[in-house]
């Protein structure tokens, strides 16, 4: 019988910047406080990255934390996926900045765009190259500097978001443990309610794009958190249903960090005990690719995952995009 080969987390990575933007500095820029930015959405402070900080030295520093934590050499790994929606620039991808500032002569890398959901997605890529054989040792990363596009005139936005990178390494398992099964879903249709117009081939940058804040983060908050509760909840079902596993048998849910309303609702909808489910919003905000990611190095050093452990993942994000994964806990 053929057996399947099954990627399993090995090590895990993560680094945010050290300059905090409270919400009590917020105060200051718009029109809001402290209480009003908790009580909507779960967060108290942010990360904001230094000038000389772009999203590949946030991707780096994360990938730098993971090798030295597990020493691991950089020689050993294949590929690095990496997961952004503010990379340094259009090309060449921020993917290539981070092998070339890690002196990673050995692997091939490439940046995916899917929003808050591209860590999952970047997870299936991952894991799809080391069943297929194609790579031994894969990064897989989260990051995202959302200061660089957020309006900070906008209060409806500009309390969300912040920035910071986390990173997972795959290779073949050698047990039971690993990724299950990842479930991703696409609907364009969802482009109007969560986007950045300019700056595309369709909204190049001109004077006009940048007076009209083209460049910055749009959200329609309200069917977005619809969207994204109600989407989270059924791919969440759909990848344990295909599996025969019950919410009673996920040992923690790390959900996406967008707004700790919308992670309480898709608990509470999927029947997950408020213990099981990870939250770290409070002190970091949105990081869009990196929160799951920063959450998993976060449970692992909370010892809030232990070997063999059922971890769900799940994520929305602008597109729309969202997806599922489920993974038999590994280290």
């Amino acid at each position: 019988m053929f057996n399947e080969k099954k990627a399993n987390i090995s090590a895990v990575g993560k680094y945010v910047p050290e300059k905090i933007l409270t919400n009590k500095d917020l105060e200051k820029l718009v029109d809001t406080n402290d209480e009003w930015i908790f009580t909507r959405t779960g967060i108290k402070e942010r990360r904001i990255a230094d000038d000389n900080e772009p999203t590949s030295v946030l991707a780096t520093k994360a990938i730098q934390n993971l090798l030295d934590e597990y020493n691991i050499s950089p020689d050993e790994i294949d590929a690095l996926v990496l997961a952004t929606i503010s990379p340094d620039m259009f090309f060449p991808s921020t993917a290539a900045l981070v092998l070339d500032n890690l002196n990673i002569k050995n692997a091939f890398g490439f940046d995916i765009s899917a929003a808050c959901s591209g860590f999952i997605y970047a997870l299936k890529i991952g894991d799809s190259f080391i069943k297929s054989g194609m790579a031994k040792k894969v990064l897989v990363v989260g990051a995202d500097e959302m200061s660089t596009i957020t309006d900070y005139t906008d209060r409806n936005t500009c309390v969300l978001f912040g920035d910071g990178a986390g990173a997972v390494l795959l290779e073949e398992s050698k047990s039971d443990c690993g990724i299950i099964e990842s479930i991703l879903h696409t609907d364009g249709s969802g482009k109007d309610l969560l986007n950045i117009t300019g700056g595309g081939s369709l909204n190049p940058a001109t004077h006009e794009t940048i007076d009209k804040k083209m460049h910055y983060i749009y959200q329609d908050g309200r069917p977005v958190y619809k969207f994204a509760v109600k989407y989270m909840t059924q791919v969440a079902k759909d990848v344990l249903k295909k599996h025969n596993y019950s919410s009673e048998d996920v040992s923690l849910l790390i959900p996406h960090q967008a707004n700790k309303r919308i992670i309480e609702a898709v608990g509470k909808r999927l029947k997950i005990d408020p213990k099981d489910v990870f939250v770290n919003i409070e002190k970091y905000g949105n990081t869009t690719a990196a929160t799951i990611p920063m959450g998993i190095y976060d449970a692992v050093q909370e010892k809030r995952l232990i070997k063999y452990d059922l971890l769900l993942l799940v994520a929305f994000g602008g597109g729309f995009t969202w997806g599922s994964s489920l993974i038999r806990w590994g280290i």
